[in-house]
């Protein structure tokens, strides 16, 4: 916690809703090496035991890079593995939301779901924060983008028999090999937080049972498909996306 007055308050609310103890200095976390850090301007989320690891906060993506992406529009790889709009997308695993963030900014209607508290508290950071900018489009795009704390599964069984989802996007923990060696340092912190999606395959297949026109799952480019039936894969450099078509929507 920060010595500003605000944050002293905004961490005591905190600790009291995530039900975590309240230390002032990260010093005094003792053997808890995952703290949340509240500063009066962002709150983030650091691992003591790795000192030379700059902490994570969710960060949406500043007017340049999304503009760009905006214009490449379903020439994007997301956009081309999770298909035409109009469509209602639920981000089944939103870890930092920030593929759920890039479809609302593509145009979608996304529904982010993240069963970690932790996780959610610093999206609902990142929100207030960019509801705050300057930035009109950005503020648009979080219209369109609507954030869930539950477990996936019965939430998208519960949805479908209400408002059942178009497509159902996963991006199921994977190995804290692939991307950058920033990228694994943020994969360890966050799999210390949440562990791995040993549920991932099981997930998979609610996600298919509910989906009126697919299932996208995002993988690293070399790992094994979670299910053999594959329609088809958009790949990139360092990730694929593959594509599970509903029969429906098989043509």
């Amino acid at each position: 916690v920060s010595n500003d007055a605000e944050a002293v308050k905004r961490a005591q609310a905190l600790a009291e809703k995530l039900h975590l103890p309240l230390v002032r200095h990260a010093g005094d976390a003792g053997a808890h090496h995952l703290v949340l850090l509240v500063h009066s301007e962002r709150l983030e989320l650091a691992d003591l035991s790795l000192p030379n690891q700059r902490p994570i906060a969710v960060e949406f993506p500043g007017e340049t890079r999304h503009r760009r992406r905006a214009a490449a529009g379903q020439k994007e790889p997301i956009a081309r593995a999770v298909g035409p709009r109009p469509a209602y997308v639920v981000d089944a695993t939103a870890g930092l939301a920030r593929d759920a963030f890039s479809l609302a900014y593509l145009g979608y209607d996304v529904t982010a779901v993240e069963r970690s508290p932790i996780l959610v508290s610093l999206i609902a950071d990142a929100v207030e924060r960019a509801r705050a900018s300057g930035d009109g489009q950005l503020r648009q795009a979080l219209h369109r983008l609507q954030f869930r704390q539950s477990d996936a599964a019965p939430l998208l069984q519960a949805t479908s028999r209400v408002n059942p989802p178009d497509v159902v996007y996963l991006d199921p923990m994977y190995e804290a090999s692939s991307g950058t060696a920033l990228a694994k340092k943020e994969l360890r912190i966050l799999r210390k937080l949440v562990g791995d999606d040993a549920d991932a395959a099981s997930l998979l297949e609610v996600a298919r049972s509910v989906a009126r026109r697919r299932v996208v799952v995002k993988r690293r480019r070399i790992a094994p498909p979670l299910a053999d039936d594959v329609s088809h894969s958009i790949r990139g450099t360092r990730i694929r996306y593959d594509v599970y078509l509903e029969s429906s929507s098989r043509a």
